[in-house]
């Protein structure tokens, strides 16, 4: 009789236990030698034998049907061939009542099934099959507990998100391993996001900036622009994980490369496109999607005339406003008398701004360590909850699922207090800073801004005007904080105002 082999693996531990390729290779062709089989075909991979779909076993099913006379399926034990009636198994058996195949095992305690087996040796061959479904099923079930609790600790199940690495704790146990930060990637996530977040990128711009980053997947290629979006939408960079399996949001215990006030801002950009979605203009313009007409609230779209000469007008989407052109060189005339105010402030007065500003910076020192000290003891306290929540689930108290549910409530409290103590440290820090650089970029930033390409005076005028609008032809607006307060200094630089005053 001619006799096909099939060897297979499917985990790591198989073939550390004698349960490799070749040792099943080995066995198999013995038993062919001592049965007096002739072997015309071998079909040797990895595959694993709880997948509904097997697409190398489904090859030795279809080469099995197309052989004119009986052939014998020859594997080393049950569980190399299935480990589910439902999956390869119901095929096989067909096959065998046909008289089409026999199967023969050479390592386990049945060694053939055939045509004309009794029922002694097929309830012999059930057993030893669902055995085999029993113990895939008992590792399923192992693993999915073991990820909840992976989920519980703050962990996650699956790769890390782009910007992210994952580093064995153990050389021997490749399983077990920690997730960092990237250094080669990191910085680059950063920086796109607080790109998008100055409202002056699409999608497509911040991906052309992530080429010129040459920032690549995990497949080693160029991120695509749809990454790109993903990434932008990831909640992982600010500290929660996400399993899409079981609809499932809970906080990581890996170090964020974001704030959530960064993810809010990016979130409001797309958001707002969203809402009022436009075309990129393929020429480049100064205020082009920053300012609206006062009267009904539509964009002022930009236009080339003769050539070189650039006009706003209301795009009077709603019919209620006359097309009246406003010159560019109008509208950037009272942005330019505010570089020229800034540019006004006498430097020792900067220098007195600063000093009067550090003496006040004590009381707000006061008020920072009051916070911190809040804020630490709050952490405590719901730690202390948490203890007492496991006293009552090891004393069998409440049920898991209410374990489960307070628990990630806990947590959840602890993470945002994380964030208030991680703001509070970082506004702390910088403020020492804040207001001489604020006050030094105010003085310079005229002269910034003329040497600037357009895409970055743009940038500077999102940063700078707050609710810019055209009205009969001028531009109003507001400053936003700081700069607002450097202004109403220039107005008055031969003194300070008092040290009651809001600076």
């Amino acid at each position: 009789m001619k006799a096909v082999v099939l060897a297979r693996v499917s985990t790591e531990e198989q073939k550390e236990a004698g349960n490799s390729l070749p040792a099943q290779q080995a066995r198999l062709r013995n038993y062919i030698d001592r049965t007096n089989l002739e072997l015309i075909r071998e079909f040797i991979f990895d595959e694993s034998a709880s997948k509904e779909v097997r697409k190398e076993f489904e090859k030795v099913v279809d080469f099995l049907k197309e052989q004119k006379e009986t052939v014998a399926l020859c594997c080393d034990k049950i569980d190399r061939l299935s480990r589910d009636f439902l999956v390869g198994i119901v095929e096989l058996e067909r096959l065998r009542r046909e008289g089409k195949i026999e199967l023969h095992f050479a390592s386990d305690g049945i060694n053939r099934i055939h045509q004309n087996s009794n029922a002694g040796e097929l309830f012999v061959f059930n057993v030893l099959v669902a055995a085999s479904q029993n113990f895939s099923n008992s590792i399923s079930d192992n693993t999915k507990r073991a990820f909840e609790q992976k989920r519980r600790n703050g962990e996650i199940t699956g790769q890390p998100p782009i910007g992210y690495k994952s580093v064995p704790l153990d050389a021997k146990k490749r399983t077990r391993s920690d997730v960092v930060p990237d250094p080669e990637t990191a910085h680059i996530v950063q920086k796109l996001f607080e790109l998008y977040a100055t409202g002056n990128h699409s999608l497509t711009t911040l991906w052309k900036e992530a080429k010129k980053f040459e920032l690549k997947g995990k497949n080693g290629k160029i991120v695509a622009r749809s990454v790109i979006e993903i990434m932008l939408k990831s909640e992982f960079y600010y500290g929660f994980a996400y399993s899409k399996k079981y609809n499932l949001r809970y906080p990581h215990k890996y170090e964020c490369l974001i704030t959530k006030d960064l993810y809010d801002k990016c979130k409001e950009v797309r958001e707002g496109r969203k809402k009022k979605p436009s075309q990129m203009d393929t020429k480049p313009f100064i205020f082009r999607g920053l300012l609206t007409c006062k009267n009904c609230g539509c964009l002022m779209s930009p236009e080339i005339k003769k050539g070189k000469f650039i006009y706003y007008s209301c795009t009077n989407a709603k019919g209620i406003c006359k097309r009246i052109y406003v010159p560019e060189k109008t509208l950037l005339k009272p942005v330019q008398d505010v570089f020229d105010a800034f540019a006004s402030i006498p430097e020792e007065v900067q220098e007195r701004l600063v000093s009067e500003l550090r003496k006040m910076n004590e009381g707000e020192k006061i008020f920072h360590d009051r916070e911190i000290s809040r804020i630490q003891t709050e952490y405590k306290r719901v730690q202390g909850r948490i203890n007492s929540l496991l006293d009552m689930r090891l004393d069998e108290s409440i049920t898991k699922d209410d374990y489960d549910k307070k628990l990630q409530e806990l947590k959840d409290q602890q993470y945002q207090l994380e964030i208030e103590q991680s703001e509070y440290t970082k506004a702390d820090h910088e403020y020492h800073i804040h207001v001489g650089t604020v006050l030094n970029l105010s003085r310079r930033i005229g002269d910034i801004f003329e040497s600037s390409e357009i895409e970055e005076k743009r940038a500077i005028l999102n940063f700078l005007l707050q609710n810019p609008v055209v009205e009969d032809k001028k531009l109003v607006f507001t400053l936003r904080k700081p700069f607002n307060t450097v202004l109403e200094l220039a107005s008055c630089p031969t003194g300070l105002r008092g040290q009651g005053s809001n600076l």
